[in-house]
């Protein structure tokens, strides 16, 4: 008979790891499963000059500061050798290699099958898989001649990755910004931006935008506020936009691309031009197909909850941007929502308990 856990999170990159710090701490039976081979494989696999644009003082986890100085601003690897020392540090039961085919409920247990044919099972699930999971590609890409270097940012390394010549990065959010400054080095470079993203300066007035925003609590604003949803609505780069790519190095800005034919890329004012390359730095899409319980998913299969709280009992996500906050999906805020899960998490296996042991006290025999 498989063993029921308390709770099995499913994920163990920051979002996973911090709620095993949590559910631990109020005692908790649980285990964390990963894909990956090593913790911190998802940060490690991304490109090789990526930095986060929080300052190393914003980036702890709960227990543990970030070991950089403060106002510096951690590499992917810098991220990755974190998550492994906290991982080792607090003991966390993290089961690698192991990928979730699906997720189901029955008799108010879940039921979890990895593609190795295993199967796990918990009375509560936390799915702290994060926001980035299926990278996004615009249809028009197939329209590109099959000779043509074409990559999704998530397997761009670095400039050598790409030949030499004219790249077009399409997609001017941060990762399409930082890899098209990364690139100017190197390569004649343009830049298509679908729409006109804000850019707010890494540290107006000689401090880093997330003092600000911690001071003026901007990023304890809700998903649900009226500022929220305004937020919501659109990202912002933070440091070097489209406009200063162009200034200062003479990276030419496109509009959206439309059209793909051969090794040209039309735009939407009509333009086209020939490149030798293409970096897709267009997103990623949700992929929740493998959770296979009833009510918790809308008619596009978006995953519905109120702060990570699903309508199943006992299922809840963490980590996805906007899950509450502005703050939600990054590195050292996470912590916030992970907490506030555990806490009910904590509360459901007490209740669980509780009914267990008055139903086997009242099915005992009395005693006169």
């Amino acid at each position: 008979m498989t063993d029921v856990l308390d709770v099995l999170v499913i994920g163990g990159g920051q979002a996973g790891l911090v709620m095993g710090y949590h559910l631990a701490e109020r005692g908790q039976r649980y285990l964390i499963v990963d894909a990956g081979a090593e913790i911190g494989d998802a940060w490690r696999t991304r490109w090789d000059s990526l930095q986060l644009f929080t300052p190393a003082q914003f980036d702890n986890l709960p227990g543990m500061p970030f070991p950089a100085a403060r106002d510096t601003y951690p590499g992917k690897d810098d991220v990755a050798d974190f998550l492994q020392a906290y991982t080792t540090r607090f003991q966390l039961p993290v089961q690698l290699n192991t990928t979730v085919a699906s997720l189901t409920r029955s008799d108010e247990v879940y039921v979890v099958t990895t593609t190795g044919g295993n199967t796990l099972q918990a009375r509560q699930v936390v799915v702290a898989t994060g926001p980035f999971q299926a990278p996004f590609v615009p249809p028009i890409a197939k329209g590109l001649d099959p000779d043509l270097p074409q990559i999704h940012s998530v397997d761009y390394r670095h400039p050598q990755t790409l030949p030499a010549g004219k790249v077009l990065v399409v997609g001017a959010a941060n990762s399409g910004c930082q890899i098209a400054l990364e690139l100017t080095a190197t390569h004649t470079v343009e830049l298509s931006a679908g729409q006109r993203i804000p850019t707010i300066p890494q540290r107006p007035l000689g401090r880093d935008v997330w003092w600000w925003a911690s001071r003026l609590k901007l990023d304890r604003v809700t998903a649900g506020s009226r500022l929220g949803k305004r937020l919501a609505e659109r990202d912002q780069v933070i440091g070097t936009g489209p406009r200063q790519l162009a200034k200062r190095h003479a990276i030419r800005i496109r509009p959206r691309a439309t059209m793909a034919t051969g090794r040209t890329v039309t735009f939407a004012d009509g333009a086209a031009s020939e490149f030798d390359a293409v970096v897709w730095a267009t997103g990623f899409k949700a992929n929740h197909t493998w959770i296979d319980v009833p009510s918790v998913k809308d008619e596009q299969g978006r995953i519905l909850h109120q702060r990570g709280v699903t309508p199943s009992p006992g299922l809840y996500m963490l980590g996805l941007t906007w899950q509450h906050t502005r703050t939600s999906a990054l590195l050292g805020w996470v912590g916030s929502d992970a907490s506030c899960l555990a806490d009910q998490i904590a509360t459901r296996t007490d209740e669980a308990r509780n009914s267990g042991h008055a139903a086997n006290t009242s099915q005992s025999p009395s005693h006169q």
